[in-house]
């Protein structure tokens, strides 16, 4: 019997897809990574019967990188990232191991069917998955055709099973076209944001940004906001006046007029007009005309404008609202969320997605209705040849949904009913009066048919007052003339809204890609945003945008990106070369970067205007081990320590609070020790700035702190505190924490593991002797008297924190689960407790016992 492996995007959609086509007839496991399952069950395929296996990865499988030593900020020249420095492809997420499961379940198969989603990153996700499992698959015949695409748009029976029964294959020119925008953003990226991040770090104390970043997509979206916010700056509201007239037909109610002329910008002449007018009594019926308007049911939905209803009238960001329409999507309300398509294929089933929402108490009464009546076809939209427009394809309650996902979800029903409705239809009355020389307008609208604004009573025409029945020649009494005067107003922020249209018109990002540019611009802290999801510029963002302009305006003007994006378009449909656009397109930046350093010194006169120095930035903290003068703590994004006697910048930990720990100095360079902590409940550890920045032993890296360092004699060291091999990942060390008195705990120096015990103790300190079960050291412990938990009133004790008895009760892991090597399994009620005896992880015999702390440790590092 044949094997076919089938692989979806994600581990929910696996496990749909295999619901429809065994019909809920499969047997399910866990995958070897714990993160994907693997759906099996029989069925026929290609004519034979067939053993079918259905899993998933988790997005992409790979990501490209450059090789180890270009990853370095401080040993490459970043003008090398442009050509010189080799790229590689990695696993996007390590710790799932998805190559590897994707061989073990791929191994033996015969077939492989590809169910990742009908986009440009769907197609290069296949090429991944087939890289990792057809050199493991079973070799074909000659001619035999082993790979399948499937093609889909829902995650409905009918859809599925459509797809099964019509397989085509993997587009290459569309995967190669991401690899294209991958490689296009990594290097150019890259290039740009160590240099101006390196540059202007270096020299600035408060720019409260940990990284400044540049992006082909990203800059040019903010520039949109900033030239927005230029607007706003320089302009210069002017004065106007308006001439308003009211008239009397009944003698209850008066209709105001509206100004032909509109306004008037010169006082005096506002002035004349009124005089005149004045004069008169009566206001004369010129003309009244009537005719019936239409306002147009809306376009089918595509992913733009279901983010911009999102953000304007759900105040949704954008990528949040993306988050839950792939939720949506992977449950199968709604059809697949990106598409460029405004345009129902002619054998769409309308009907079949709109009878699913017949009992919904919200919109029951209309789609009944459309049903027996008849519906309308959509009108004609764009078609760019991917999905359908975004359909909701399931009935659904807010109960099921909730919140933010049933309120996107009742918009894309709102949407699709209004879709398949008739017109809104008017009726428009104008009347034109002239009193004296100056003519006044008035109009009124009825609503003759409301089609489509029933279910989207927002577009719903607004309720006027009723005109009065009148003919050319009536006279009506005026009942007031004045003159308002007004000011004309500056154009607001732009809202997410507004610039997503602008990214869209110029080609800026894909659909798929909008929120995530929108996302960084504001996590990067060059906007932030603003009641209404107003998009507001800081300090950094207007002057890196100003810089841009003054050093090289195709920098963060889109027109260079959306050149580039035609390009990868052409890829993409195999109309251009993936290696010269590549080569033209990287050649172009190269130039402009070698451009940019050389004019960096105008973008950082305007950097000198709006934030202070290194020097005189932050407050003194600790003393510098050269010239023994306090250095100063600066806490602004990314926080670091500076030396403005010596000029050197020291990079420290961020998210976490630092102090100066007891003025003890690091035998090693003499510069005082610093504590970094994450708060009381999460863990701390003392570090010397120079050996964070500058690592002293061959063993240690760059950003360790002391509970890393491998000094044979410091007693801050790593060799001096360490206990243990840590209780969840391979690599760490659980190493006391000496500040964390009397609620004690050690922390693993690799993960966020914290091991709580010997609370209210009066002290604790790592033994120079080791534990005969585990090689654990052994710790010493002196309790309070009053609240010694030691039988017999002893207050002190020595022993292994994970084998001694008297210990076991007072031992308590928090962030994780206990999965230490030295631990028993399955103590159902005292789980997170250090209890016993155990064995070496994978059944290893047991080393010879070390003959020093110095060996004892580094037996955990193997």
């Amino acid at each position: 019997m044949k094997t076919v492996l089938m692989v979806a995007e994600k581990p929910s959609l696996a496990q749909s897809i295999a619901k429809i086509l065994s019909r809920g007839n499969m047997s399910s496991r866990k995958g070897l990574n714990g993160a994907c399952s693997v759906h099996e069950y029989a069925g026929s395929f290609v004519g034979q019967s067939a053993h079918f296996k259905m899993t998933s990865v988790c997005g992409h499988v790979m990501t490209l990188d450059f090789i180890g030593k270009y990853n370095s900020w401080d040993k490459v020249d970043p003008a090398e990232l442009f050509s010189k420095a080799p790229t590689e492809k990695k696993e996007a997420n390590p710790k799932l191991t998805m190559v590897k499961f994707l061989q073990v379940e791929g191994r033996g198969c015969d077939y492989v069917v590809l169910w990742l989603d009908c986009d440009k990153e769907g197609e290069n996700i296949c090429f991944e998955v087939l890289d990792a499992v057809l050199p493991v698959m079973n070799k074909p015949r000659s001619t035999e055709r082993t790979v399948y695409r499937a093609k889909f748009s829902s995650i409905t029976d009918t859809d599925i099973c459509n797809a099964m029964n019509h397989l085509g294959e993997p587009n290459r020119n569309e995967a190669l076209s991401v690899d294209a925008r991958q490689e296009l953003d990594l290097r150019i990226g890259c290039a740009f944001t160590r240099f101006q991040t390196k540059y202007f770090q270096g020299k600035y104390g408060n720019l409260d940004s940990s990284l400044i970043s540049f992006g082909p997509c990203q800059t040019p979206t903010l520039g949109f906001c900033v030239e927005r916010h230029d607007k706003i700056q320089s302009f210069k509201p002017e004065t106007y006046w308006v001439l308003q007239a009211k008239v009397n037909p009944e003698k209850e109610n008066s209709l105001t007029l509206d100004w032909d002329r509109v306004r008037v910008f010169d006082r005096e002449v506002a002035q004349m007009f009124l005089n005149i007018t004045k004069m008169e009594k009566e206001a004369k019926v010129e003309s009244v005309s009537k005719k019936e308007k239409v306002k147009q049911r809306p376009l089918a939905l595509n992913t733009v404008e279901m983010l911009r209803v999102a953000s304007a009238a759900l105040g949704m960001g954008p990528q949040h609202a993306m988050q839950i329409a792939e939720r949506l999507y992977t449950q199968g309300y709604i059809s697949y969320p990106r598409t460029e398509t405004t345009h129902y294929p002619e054998n769409f089933d309308l009907k079949g997605c709109l009878r699913q929402q017949a009992n919904n108490p919200y919109w029951a009464e209309t789609v009944k209705a459309l049903l027996s009546e008849g519906i309308n076809r959509p009108r004609k939209g764009h078609d760019a040849g991917d999905h359908p427009p975004i359909t909701p394809m399931r009935a659904a309650t807010e109960a099921e949904l909730g919140g933010d996902g049933w309120r996107l979800y009742e918009y894309i029903t709102r949407h699709f009913i209004a879709t398949v409705s008739a017109d809104c239809k008017y009726l428009q009355t104008t009347i034109s009066f002239s009193i004296g020389p100056e003519r006044f307008t008035c109009i009124g609208k009825v609503v003759t048919s409301p089609g489509f604004t029933e279910i989207m009573p927002w577009h719903s025409i607004p309720l006027e007052e009723n005109l009065p029945h009148c003919e050319r020649g009536d006279v009506f009494p005026i009942g007031e003339i004045k003159l308002l005067e007004k000011q004309t107003s500056p154009p607001d922020y732009l809202t997410e809204a507004e610039l997503i249209t602008l990214m869209e018109k110029h080609g800026i990002g894909t659909d798929a890609s909008i929120p995530v540019h929108i996302n960084n611009i504001c996590q990067r802290n060059y906007v932030t945003v603003e009641s209404g999801r107003r998009l507001k510029p800081t300090n950094l963002g207007i002057v890196l945008v100003h810089g841009y302009y003054k050093i090289d305006a195709e920098l963060v003007l889109p027109t260079i990106r959306s050149a580039v994006e035609k390009q990868l378009n052409l890829i993409a449909l195999g109309k251009a070369n993936y290696h010269q656009v590549l080569e033209h397109t990287l050649d172009i930046f190269k130039r402009k970067f070698h451009y940019f350093v050389d004019s960096i010194a105008g973008m950082d006169e305007l950097m000198e205007v709006s934030f202070s120095p290194l020097a005189a930035t932050g407050k003194p903290l600790s003393r510098c081990g050269k010239c023994h003068r306090f250095m100063k703590y600066i806490q602004a994004k990314p926080s670091r320590l500076h030396c403005s006697h010596c000029d050197d910048t020291y990079s420290l930990p961020q998210n976490g609070t630092i102090k100066l720990y007891k003025e003890l100095r690091c035998p090693l360079d003499d510069f005082e020790l610093v504590l970094w902590s994450s708060g009381s409940r999460g863990k701390s550890y003392p570090l010397c700035p120079y050996c964070y920045n500058h690592p002293p032993f061959r063993d240690m890296k760059k950003g360790m702190g002391c509970n890393e360092c491998t000094h044979p004699t410091c007693q801050h060291s790593l060799s001096m505190l360490g206990i243990g091999q840590c209780v969840e990942c391979e690599n760490g060390v659980l190493v006391l924490d000496s500040t964390s008195g009397p609620k004690w705990k050690m922390a693993c120096n690799k993960c966020n593991v914290i091991v709580h015990f010997f609370e209210n103790a009066h002290k604790v300190r790592v033994s120079p002797e080791t534990c005969d079960s585990c090689d654990a050291a052994l710790v010493d412990v002196d309790f309070n008297k009053a609240k010694s938990p030691l039988p017999g009133d002893e207050t002190q004790h020595s022993g292994c924190v994970f084998c001694d008895p008297v210990f076991q009760d007072l031992v308590e892991l928090k962030h994780a689960a206990m999965r230490h090597p030295m631990h028993r399994g399955g103590q159902g009620k005292r789980q997170g407790r250090g209890r016993g005896k155990g064995r070496r992880p994978g059944g290893r015999p047991n080393p010879k016992k070390p003959k020093d702390k110095m060996a004892a440790l580094a037996a955990y590092f193997v």
